[in-house]
C-alpha cells in the first residue's frame, strides 16, 4: 500500500545562531529560533514522514520540554523518523519539500541540502525534490520574518 504523508514548519529568524537547511549551514547574518537548531526543512520531511506511517508528529517525538534535546542536530531527528518507517517494514520512496522565504537565496545550495538529506534517509537524491519560492512580500515570511518549509513523502508499507 502507497501512503503519503505532509509536513509543515516555520520558524523565525534569530540573530547569533548559524541558519541550517537540510542539515547545511547557509552562510546568513541571521539563523532561526527553536529548541533544535531549527531546521525548518528537516522538520517538514520528518513530519511528512511520521504522518506517512500514521505516527504523531514531531512534537510527540521531540518535545521542545525536554531539556536533553535542546540544540539537537534536526538530521537525528530526520534520522529517527527514517528510524520508524523502516521499524515498520515500510519503504520511503520519495520526498517532495518547498521551502519558502524572502532571504537569503537558497538555490545555490540545493545540491548540497538534497546530498545531505538523501544521505540522513538512505535514499537516491533523485528521489528528493527540492525547490524554493518566496511569499512575494507578504505574511511575516513575506516581511522577512523567518522561513517555513512543507514536504510531501511518499511511503510504501507491507501489505
Amino acid at each position: 500500500m502507497i501512503t503519503t504523508g505532509l509536513g509543515y514548519d516555520i520558524h523565525r529568524f534569530n540573530e547569533g545562531r548559524p541558519l541550517v537547511l537540510g542539515g547545511v549551514v547557509i552562510p546568513h547574518h541571521r539563523g532561526l529560533q527553536g529548541h533544535s537548531d531549527a531546521d525548518v526543512l528537516t522538520h517538514a520531511i520528518a513530519d511528512a514522514l511520521f504522518g506517512a506511517i500514521g505516527e504523531r508528529d514531531i512534537g510527540h517525538h521531540f518535545p521542545d520540554t525536554d531539556e536533553s534535546i535542546r540544540g539537537i542536530c534536526s538530521l537525528h531527528i530526520l534520522s529517527r523518523a527514517r528510524e520508524l518507517v523502516t521499524a515498520r517494514h515500510a519503504t520511503i520512496n520519495n520526498i517532495d519539500a518547498t521551502l519558502i522565504a524572502e532571504e537569503p537565496k537558497i538555490g545555490p545550495h540545493f545540491e548540497a541540502i538534497r546530498q545531505s538529506l538523501a544521505l540522513t534517509l538512505v535514499l537516491p537524491v533523485e528521489r528528493i525534490g527540492l525547490k524554493a519560492t518566496t511569499n512575494e512580500g507578504l505574511g511575516s515570511i513575506g516581511r522577512g520574518e523567518g522561513i517555513a518549509a512543507m514536504a510531501i513523502a511518499t511511503v510504501e508499507l507491507p501489505s
